[in-house]
Parts: C-alpha cells; structure tokens; sequence
C-alpha cells in the first residue's frame, strides 16, 4: 500500500468548481499529493482497493480556504491595538512593534499565526511580512506545509515613523534575493509576492522597479494596500494630485498579478481601471469595520467582473484570522446597503474559495475540488445543533457561511497531507508556542518602551 495514495469516503462533498456541484454518496481518490478521481459509489465498488480508506460518515469534505492579505508578522500584537485610526495604528502601534522584530520574535509570531489558520481551515495565505528577518517567515512556511504567497515589506519612505524604513537599494535588493531563494520552492508550494507597502511609505522608484522585478519571477505577486482609509486618501491625493487608483495606474504597476488589498473608497473611474487592468481586490470585512475605514462596495465589483477575494489582514486590526468570520460579515454588511438577496452564501463560499485562487493565478492548482488539482482540503463536521437541519445544497452553503465557525473544522490537508486532524494541530504545539509568543511580546514592549 503506497502511504501517499488513500481514498476519502464523505457524507459529502463540495466542490466549488465551476458546476460549483455537491456530491453525494462519493469518494475521492488521492494519488500523490493530487486528486485522482471522484468515485461514484453507486456505480463502482472500491473494496479491492489497495489504498488506505477513511470513512467520514458525518462530515463534510470541501477545498481548503484562501486568504489573500494576512500579516503574520503581527499576530503577536493582537489586543494591543484596538479602537484607534488607521494612520494612528501605523504610527502608534504596528510600526513601532514591526520594526522590534527580532529572528526569534518573528518565528513565534509566524507561528502562532500559522497555528490558528491552519485549525481554521485556511491552507493558502497571500502573506505581507515586516522589513527585517523574512527568511524566517518562509522556513516556517516550508516546516509548517503551508501554501503560501509571501514577500518581505518593503518601506523607503516613513513620515509617520522614520525609524521604520530601509534604502530604496536596500529593499530591492533584499527582495530580488528572497525572491531568487524561495519562489517557487517546494514543489512550488511557496511563491515569492512582492510587497511595498502602500503608497504613502514607498518612493516611486521603489514601486515601479518591485514591479519590473516580478516579471524574473513567473507567478509572482505584486501585493500592497490601497483606498482603504480617507485619511490615507487625502494623503496621497496631496502627494501626487491623485486617487490611489489612478495613480498606481499612472506608473505602471496595475496588472493581472496585482493584489490591491481593501479598495474602499473607489471612483467609477478608478473600478473601471482596476477591470481593464485586470487587477485583483482582497476584501477585508473585519479589519475594515474594526479600523472605521468603511465598507467596500462588493457587489458593485462583482457585479463588473473584477476579482474578489478574502483576507482576515493582520490579528491587531481584526484579533482573529477566522476565514468563517470574514465569509458571514462579506455576506451581512451588504445586505442593509444593498438588500437581502445581495452577496448569497454560495457566492461568499466561492470568494474564500476558488475566487481566491484566481486572485492568485493558482486557480488549475488548487480552490476547487477537481481531478488533477492539489489535494488541499477541509473536512468540517456540520451535523451540530447549531448548523441546518435539512440536508439541502442551499443549507449547506448557508450552515457554512451563516452558521459554522472555526469550532466545525475537524480535518484539514495540503497536498495530500494532513496538517490538521481531530482538530489538532500535527505541526505545532499550542501550549508551547504560547507560551513563547507571550515571552517574546514582553522582550519587544520592553524595547519600545
């Protein structure tokens, strides 16, 4: 029996391709990290399979989730900046903590972040890091069999914390050479995402040769921030007599591997650049809501065909990573605007899904539950008091989107291996890398104060 080849029996399973089926009375058959094939168990019997086989009568198998904007370089600083604007959280809070970061700060950071995405059903991260140290974050990545996007921060220009900042050279450079030693390592699992910052903390020298530099990396990412708060938006509008939009427009650095977290406060003019220029929006309800900065106009984009993704962002402007959290107030915060048929359930299921992989030019790897795709997958148990108690395709969507929460994640696998099972973490110990975070968060306040 080969140990990588195994076959899943499930009470059912949702796909999220682009027939966005639910099967039922089916199997799946894994072959080396991939899905082989579905196996319809009315039609074949697979008693003389020589494959391991796991019987999960009572849950649910569906693709692993995909977050396009995390920072896991911050989730040692949830709780520590709460109730404050978003230019005041920079200068205040998360500047001053990144810039303390110390090798073993950040691994106890990365880790902890890690840890709660994995037993929340994430297996994907578009990742932004912090200036320093980055080669940690991608050593945990590799240990950890995340699937990840990851690119180190890129700042030239600091006027709300001056201390946090390296040369344009030196940014470059230090990129380009992560870039050259991870991208596209590990069977391609980890990709290099180019990350400037946002507008007002990058020259624009820096941000149009990052933008050169993607084109040495196939698959890369450009991945940065924009129009998600107003005082961000006069700031630039200041700078350069410009919206965020137009002006990313104007240097040349808009394109289909473009990642543009947020986009809240967007002209007609500037979603009509984004459609053309085929860039992607990361939609981050929680963050969004908890920093003030507004709620982004979803269905207007969807609406236009503009790619729609989801991210948690970072612990300390959310205090979680829960991709559940992030589906159920996508889908609640535009129904007063926009009425209650708005953003459905299974619309919102495909944004943390398959919508995610596109985002990030994966979509024939992994998002959807199809043969030949990685084997990248969630087992959620949803028969509980709390979830729907008709075994429809509707309610399921809805038990998932409206009901489940990080509770309902019982397996969870990338490429064929299990990372998660019975709800326990097989990567990390929770105790201990605790127990870590909280001495390395004393040592960095120590330093601040």
């Amino acid at each position: 029996m080969n140990s990588s080849n195994f076959i899943i029996i499930p009470k059912q399973i949702v796909t999220a391709d682009s027939n966005d089926n639910i099967f039922r009375n089916t199997a799946i058959e894994i072959v080396d990290g991939k899905v082989e094939r579905f196996i319809d168990l009315a039609k074949e019997s697979i008693e003389s399979y020589d494959n391991k086989i796991y019987h999960f009568p009572k849950l649910t198998l569906i693709p692993g989730f995909i977050q396009t904007h995390v920072h896991l370089c911050q989730t040692l600083f949830r709780g520590l900046a709460d109730d404050l604007e978003l230019l005041d959280w920079l200068k205040e809070r998360i500047f001053p903590f990144e810039n303390e970061h110390t090798k073993s700060s950040l691994a106890a950071s990365v880790k902890l972040g890690i840890y709660e995405l994995q037993l929340g059903g994430t297996t994907t991260i578009l990742d932004m890091g912090t200036i320093n140290h980055h080669e940690v974050v991608f050593d945990i990545l590799i240990k950890s069999k995340m699937r990840a996007v990851s690119g180190k921060c890129m700042v030239d220009i600091n006027d709300l914390y001056p201390k946090f900042k390296e040369s344009t050279k030196d940014s470059l450079t230090s990129s380009y050479e992560l870039a050259k030693q991870y991208h596209n390592s590990e069977n391609g699992r980890i990709k290099y995402g180019f990350a400037p910052r946002f507008v007002l903390s990058c020259s624009e020298e820096l941000l149009k040769e990052t933008y050169e530099m993607t084109k040495d990396f196939s698959g890369s990412i450009y991945h940065s921030h924009t129009s998600e708060n107003k005082g961000e938006i006069e700031a630039v509008r200041k700078m350069y007599n410009m919206e965020n939009i137009e002006y990313f427009n104007s240097i040349g650095v808009l394109h289909e591997n473009t990642v543009l977290a947020h986009g809240i406060h967007v002209s007609d003019s500037e979603r009509s650049i984004i459609k053309e220029t085929g860039t992607r929006i990361v939609h981050c309800p929680s963050a969004n809501l908890k920093l003030g900065s507004g709620i982004a106009d979803i269905p207007k984009y969807l609406d236009e065909n503009i790619s729609i993704s989801l991210g948690a962002d970072g612990p300390p402007c959310n205090n979680n990573l829960s991709i559940f959290t992030e589906m159920r107030l996508a889908a609640l915060i535009q129904k007063p605007i926009h009425g209650p048929t708005s953003m459905d359930a299974e619309t919102v299921f495909r944004l943390a899904t398959i919508e995610g992989a596109k985002a990030l030019g994966l979509e024939n790897e992994i998002g959807s539950l199809e043969a030949g795709k990685k084997a990248d997958m969630v087992l959620l148990d949803l028969e509980q008091p709390d979830q729907p108690l008709l075994d429809r395709d509707a309610n399921l969507y809805s038990g998932i989107v409206y009901s489940a929460n990080t509770k309902n994640v019982v397996h969870v696998m990338i490429e064929g291996k299990w990372v998660v099972k019975d709800k326990k973490s097989l990567m990390f110990n929770g105790d201990e890398i605790y127990e870590t975070g909280k001495s390395e968060l004393k040592k960095i306040l120590d330093r601040v104060s």
